[in-house]
């Protein structure tokens, strides 16, 4: 992933990817906003409405502090914020705390966390039942819509930006545990300014509504492809509808069933088809004795063409299936073998222990 996508994290804690592909080119061109919606949210009566739920994160693990953002979900105390927020206390039995807009300061635990979609979810004892975020929807966004942020960049608590929708369904790798990349769904992207310390925090339509969780944003690389400045004004976050998902399973079990395909996959370009003669899509190299796709009859030597209906351009697609789907759900997939077309469906399993 290029060096510019870069985790939003404060505290000197500058998380740089490097490697394979960041973002994919495809994005959303829905329309602007309708006429009768407003082109820029009321700002001062989201603030008043959705600070109280938004809090700053301070995870430590005893020598080193990480910042961040997250905003209470439920009302029992229940958090949501990334992983690569409290993941330094996680590792090493460090301590998490939270700082409400009132200036209340709390102990947290960590209810559980899922590196493979960068989210986790805390729990803090008030005493009472504290202000939850009302959840929206992303699915009725559109570009250009106006959109509010909430967090704690650089760890200044209590920060409001404002913005628009610049595009929507953006696929995004961001750096996880162990040297190992997360990978942010349908991101919706925008334009409203995220910094280091914005990691976990709310991004908002005009109603107050938490539509994503603000996760990644870019930054101009210098000379050596290192990460420098702040806000360049394209940030991402997670749809509010995966970040539900992935809380839910959290607070429930404390850990996300994720699914597996059980196939080592190799993208065949469009250059690389027009050469070896075989058509676009992903090259089936290895298939996992006993796996879903050995089952659904998929075998080494065929290429997959589509997923769900939908032409085979970007292996992140699969990824996403995993990471949203439970074991037990099917996938449509269409392969070629031997020339022929072939539909079968995959039924997903949980990955092997």
């Amino acid at each position: 992933m290029p060096s510019w996508i870069r985790a939003a994290v404060a505290a000197g804690l500058l998380l740089v990817a490097a490697g394979a592909s960041g973002c994919s080119s495809a994005g959303s061109t829905s329309s602007a906003p309708k006429s009768s919606e407003p082109t820029v949210c009321d700002a001062i009566s989201v603030t008043d409405k959705v600070l109280p739920s938004v809090v700053t994160i301070s995870a430590t693990n005893g020598t080193a502090v990480n910042t961040g953002t997250g905003e209470v979900i439920r009302t029992d105390g229940h958090i949501v914020t990334n992983n690569h927020v409290v993941s330094i206390a996680a590792a090493t039995g460090g301590s998490v705390s939270v700082l409400f807009s009132n200036g209340v300061r709390l102990p947290a635990t960590i209810t559980g966390r899922d590196p493979p979609t960068d989210l986790a979810v805390l729990k803090v004892e008030s005493g009472g039942s504290l202000p939850a975020v009302s959840l929206g929807s992303s699915s009725t966004l559109a570009v250009g819509q106006p959109v509010v942020a909430l967090g704690a960049p650089l760890g200044l608590a209590n920060t409001v930006t404002t913005g628009i929708v610049s595009a929507l369904n953006r696929t995004v790798e961001v750096p996880s545990d162990n040297g190992k990349t997360a990978l942010l769904i349908s991101a919706v992207q925008t334009d409203a300014a995220i910094n280091p310390g914005n990691s976990g925090g709310a991004l908002t339509d005009c109603a107050g509504q938490l539509i994503g969780v603000t996760t990644a944003g870019a930054t101009i690389p210098d000379a050596s492809g290192q990460a420098t400045g702040g806000s360049i004004g394209l940030a991402f976050a997670i749809p509010v509808e995966v970040a539900k998902f992935v809380s839910d399973e959290l607070i429930s079990a404390g850990t996300v069933a994720h699914s597996y395909f059980g196939v080592e996959l190799v993208q065949v370009s469009p250059a690389a088809a027009k050469q070896s003669g075989k058509p676009e899509g992903f090259y089936v190299a290895a298939v996992v004795p006993g796996g879903p796709a050995e089952a659904a009859g998929l075998k080494a030597g065929d290429v997959i063409t589509q997923v769900e209906g939908k032409p085979a351009t970007n292996p992140n697609e699969l990824a996403a299936i995993t990471l949203t789907k439970k074991p037990g759900e099917t996938v449509k997939i269409t392969y070629v073998r031997d020339g022929q077309s072939v539909e079968t469906t995959i039924t997903l399993a949980a990955p092997p222990p």
